[in-house]
């Protein structure tokens, strides 16, 4: 895309349960209060599939009417969806929201999505192969996890050095780009195009923790485990989409190998060693501007800090 065809670009990143979604919407609106319109793209690989919800703490109805959303309920649960098909659905909405004048505040926790875009990954030099994926996929089911794992370390240690491996979907992917072009470097990144403001949510541990054990049960009181009944209903649960945290805890109380509160307890602790390897990837970001959000999402600096940025 060309620079006229990009729209400014506000990055709102930061650990699960740091306040993106409320500081993204309150952003857009106060944007919007001083006649800049605004629009929001999810970056978050769970929030692509439809159905899932509330596990995925996904921005409400009424949320979604106040501010314009992208990147959200782009497919089934069991349908395939890489960085690769996200760097493409982002950048045809991107090029809609900079045809509407507007300012894109692309707003998530998945690391890979935000550099895809604000970085400009090279993510369609990347190698895949339908056959390969779905022969990496059979022995997920059949062998579990811990093999793939093995099997990555094996052959791509690099690769596997900065991959989630508690995370079906990257270790699929990961290893079939090993495959197929073995433990080489990733693509050099493009660049976005043009400038781009870098925000990030820090959030003092005990904080955080409390956060996020609220919101666990705050998820399963609104839903999370009748949610799940259905998608089970309708979807194989041994996908990996079925892996993401919360929906394997609720499977758990479904199948009455887990209580509530024992479920609950558990989606917290995996929040919170999932918080910690997000950390850990977004310290490796440069340029980018922290704000303490650890008693509230902190929109004056937020503001300031976007309305210098278009004006620069």
């Amino acid at each position: 895309m060309t620079d006229s065809a990009l729209p400014p670009l506000v990055v709102v990143a930061g650990v699960t349960a740091s306040g993106k979604t409320a500081l993204s919407l309150a952003l857009a609106e106060a944007l919007a209060a001083h006649g800049i319109p605004a629009e929001i793209v999810s970056a978050d690989s769970r929030q692509v599939y439809r159905g899932m919800d509330i596990g995925t703490a996904k921005a409400t109805p009424e949320e979604r009417a106040r501010v314009p959303h992208h990147g959200l309920d782009l497919v089934d649960p069991d349908q395939p969806f890489s960085v690769a098909d996200y760097s493409v659905y982002a950048s045809a909405a991107l090029a809609g929201i900079a045809e509407r004048g507007a300012v894109a505040i692309l707003a998530g926790g998945t690391g890979f999505y935000l550099r895809a875009v604000a970085r400009g990954l090279a993510v369609d030099e990347l190698p895949w192969d339908a056959d390969v994926r779905a022969a990496i996929e059979a022995r997920l089911v059949a062998e579990g996890l811990p093999s793939l794992v093995a099997e990555l370390r094996g052959v791509a240690p690099t690769r596997a050095a900065a991959v989630d491996l508690r995370n079906p979907r990257r270790v699929v992917r990961a290893l079939e780009i090993a495959r197929l072009r073995g433990d080489a470097p990733l693509p050099e990144p493009r660049g976005y195009g043009r400038a781009v403001l870098w925000l990030g949510l820090s959030v003092e541990p005990p904080v955080l923790r409390e956060h996020i054990r609220a919101r666990a049960r705050a998820q399963f009181e609104a839903g999370l485990v009748e949610e799940t009944r259905a998608l089970v209903a309708r979807f194989d649960p041994s996908l990996p989409s079925f892996s993401g945290i919360g929906y394997a805890e609720a499977r758990a109380v479904i199948e009455g190998r887990l209580s509530l509160e024992a479920a609950i307890a558990e989606d917290a602790r995996r929040n919170l060693l999932f918080a910690r390897r997000q950390a850990t990837w977004f310290r490796r970001e440069p340029d980018v501007l922290w704000l303490d959000a650890t008693r509230e999402a902190p929109l004056g600096q937020a503001l300031a800090a976007t309305r210098a940025y278009i004006t620069a």
